[in-house]
């Protein structure tokens, strides 16, 4: 098993750990015992940001699960939704995990792309402040700034319809300032906005600094494949062993995230050693209290139906192809039937 991508940034301050977390640039040494590497299938996994959304990954691959399942998982964090999926397309990675939009897009115009798992079964963005008091009406946005990733990544998608259905309007009632993605807390802790839009371990980390939850987006949108397992056709037709070897990983790493929570919260201390356990212990709480990582691999209709009206609603997609052309739940399933 590979590990995390890193590099030789001085990773000292809140600010920096921030850019770390979300360039996916902090290492964390192995849990599990170690397989013959060439016995193993190397596998190159892209993943769009290292985040506790994805800690079922993180599990997976220091449960030693992958490797079990004879993958040897070579990971590293693209930068963004859009940039791990062109890793897949380019040839760089075999799968990638982000906002399946991506193949959805692709798909529509002529490309390929098939999603094969969900990993993030819910949004997993909070709305974060050390100005602003919790709020369910959206409207107490107006005449606010608000930090996201760019678009087209899922922070920034959610939170322009969020704006746009309660009836304000994006630049005018409300403002959303664009951050590379990771950096939303910091951005926010250095006064360019009254709000932030991010995810675990950030915001348990600008908790423990005096800053709150104002906005939970995981309630507010409800079952949603906020992230997706992508892979393209050419690959599941050339080595489906692999990919149902992959897929069961997941689905046996999901069931462990939940029934091993102090398990999770090892792992999730060695993939961000630059910030304290308790802010840790702590995101990974919130992570399983609002069912943000996925129980199961398999991408059901209703998560998919609300990614899908989203983003038909921002026009970013037509919506031209349907739940079984792009859904491909047949390793999920069968990984399903075989651990029962």
């Amino acid at each position: 098993m590979s590990r995390i991508t890193t590099d030789g940034f001085n990773r000292r301050g809140f600010l920096k750990t921030s850019a770390l977390i979300g360039g996916g640039l902090i290492a964390a040494p192995y849990l599990g015992g170690r397989a013959s590497a060439a016995a193993l299938k190397t596998v190159n996994f892209s993943e769009a940001v290292h985040n506790l959304g994805y800690i079922n990954l993180y599990v997976g691959m220091h449960a030693g699960i992958f490797e079990k399942n004879g993958l040897d998982m070579k990971v590293s964090a693209a930068g963004g939704d859009t940039q791990t999926f062109a890793a897949v397309l380019g040839g760089s990675a075999d799968f990638a995990i982000g906002d399946a939009t991506m193949a959805q897009i692709s798909r529509e115009n002529g490309g390929p792309g098939v999603v094969v798992g969900t990993v993030v079964q819910r949004a997993h963005y909070f709305g974060v402040s050390k100005t602003m008091e919790p709020f369910t009406d959206p409207m107490a946005l107006k005449g606010k700034k608000v930090v996201t990733s760019p678009e087209p990544n899922t922070n920034y998608s959610v939170t322009k319809r969020m704006v746009e259905k309660a009836g304000m309007k994006l630049g005018t009632d409300v403002t959303i300032v664009p951050v590379s993605p990771g950096t939303e807390i910091g951005a926010m802790l250095a006064g360019q906005a009254d709000m932030a839009v991010a995810y675990q371990p950030s915001v348990a980390a600008a908790e423990a600094q005096g800053s709150k939850v104002v906005f939970d987006f995981s309630n507010y949108i409800g079952p949603f494949c906020n992230t997706g397992i992508m892979v393209l056709p050419s690959t599941i037709a050339k080595d489906p062993a692999m990919v149902q070897a992959l897929v069961t990983s997941f689905e046996q790493a999901s069931r462990m995230t939940y029934a091993d929570p102090a398990f999770a919260k090892k792992v999730a201390r060695l993939e961000f050693p630059d910030l304290p356990g308790e802010v840790v212990d702590k995101a990974i709480d919130a992570e399983l209290k609002y069912l943000i990582p996925a129980q199961s691999v398999i991408t059901k209709p209703d998560q998919w139906a609300n990614l899908m009206d989203m983003q038909l609603y921002l026009g970013n997609i037509k919506g031209t192809v349907k739940f079984d052309e792009i859904i491909d739940n047949s390793f999920a399933e069968k990984a399903i039937k075989q651990l029962g």
